[in-house]
């Protein structure tokens, strides 16, 4: 069963009642400053296209995106600025990888993709993993036309792990840099591998992308609640209601039918397993798309427990394998149980309400196990 359900079952009464858009969250700090993982769990009142309503689990925070309506009339960051930025990060994280050097690693990442990068690099400092090593083909770049800060672009890039100096198998994958202001560096924000094609995106008369905005209603849903519309597939699978506005695919229902395998699995072990996709209090970034839909990037945690019913002692139960390079060996094994939890950032086209029938599908995504431990 998915985490909390019970707990869920209750805010599910509480808000069916409520405002169009709102959110219960818990905040729990750990790791770096300023890097947060958020409990929300979100109401929805539909949309003519639901026809009923819809409650949601996990929900991102909207304040925090940088993006705004319309092409703007100024180009305070120009296609060859971003060129620039986008050269200097591959330069300076291919030096970082190869010689393990974390300092310089983690200075030119931010948020999602800092908590994903930071893992690679405990794993290497606590059991000689080496980090990730990328090849990078030729990049596509959408720079939105703006005229403040922060500053963002998008590239859409064909990527390649290197091992024994040779690149593996390219797939073309989406990357977002951002700058919050003019002394700060740029950083990579966030990266999704695409497992279908990239839509063909909007750009103005001078070439440049454009933004829309987090609560743009000419779209199936407002882009600050495909997350959560994702989290309550991947949460509670494709009866949920809230895939009527959601594409089935490995990034939404296959995802809900791993972890209710996993589950399963536990159970035969006569332990529980329970599971949440959960928003992240990141940035998220949207484009138009050529068809008048958006292209919407953002940040989801999913956490999960296995642990002994009740939460009492009984046999030792491990991180699962994949989790154990980044943790001592004390913490890799749990009286109780033990929590893995993954950073994932996706990518999802969402389409217009015009179009009719179509449903948001999320055609990016990219995660890494970032925090396990036992207890």
């Amino acid at each position: 069963m998915s985490l909390l359900k019970t707990s869920q079952a209750w805010l599910t009464r509480q808000i069916r009642g409520a405002d169009p858009v709102s959110c219960l969250s818990v905040t729990l700090r750990r790791g770096r400053t300023g890097a947060r993982r958020t409990l929300r769990y979100l109401g929805i009142l539909g949309p003519a296209a639901l026809a009923a309503a819809v409650v949601l689990g996990g929900c991102s925070a909207p304040a925090a995106a940088p993006a705004t309506s319309g092409t703007g009339s100024e180009h305070s960051l120009t296609l060859g600025e971003a060129q620039t930025a986008y050269g200097a990060y591959v330069t300076a994280s291919t030096a970082a990888a190869k010689q393990g050097d974390a300092a310089q690693g983690l200075a030119i990442v931010a948020d999602a993709q800092w908590s994903i990068l930071h893992a690679q690099y405990a794993a290497l400092s606590v059991s000689g993993t080496p980090v990730t090593q990328y090849s990078y083909g030729t990049p596509v770049f959408y720079v939105p036309a703006q005229s403040s800060y922060p500053q963002w672009f998008m590239v859409a890039v064909p990527t390649s792990t290197v091992a024994g100096g040779q690149p593996g198998s390219a797939v073309n994958t989406l990357m977002v840099f951002v700058r919050s202001a003019q002394n700060e560096p740029w950083t990579l924000d966030g990266s999704a591998a695409l497992d279908q094609p990239l839509p063909a995106l909007a750009r103005d008369s001078d070439g440049y992308a454009i933004k829309v905005s987090t609560t743009d209603s000419s779209l199936l849903l407002q882009p600050n609640i495909v997350g959560p519309t994702q989290a309550a597939v991947v949460d509670e699978g494709p009866t949920a209601p809230a895939a009527a506005v959601m594409g089935s695919g490995p990034l939404t229902t296959e995802l809900y039918a791993q972890q209710a395998a996993q589950g399963n699995a536990a159970t035969a072990r006569g332990l529980s397993y329970q599971w949440l996709l959960e928003g992240a209090a990141f940035a998220q970034w949207e484009l138009r798309t050529a068809d008048g839909g958006a292209l919407v990037l953002y940040t989801m945690y999913l956490n999960t427990i296995t642990e002994h019913p009740g939460n009492l002692a009984g046999s030792p139960v491990s991180v699962p394998a994949n989790f154990s390079p980044l943790i001592t060996t004390s913490a890799r094994v749990g009286r109780h149980g033990a929590t893995a939890n993954w950073t994932f950032e996706f990518a999802a086209v969402d389409p217009p309400q015009t179009a009719h029938g179509a449903k948001v599908e999320v055609i990016a995504g990219s995660g890494a196990p970032t925090y396990g431990r036992g207890f």
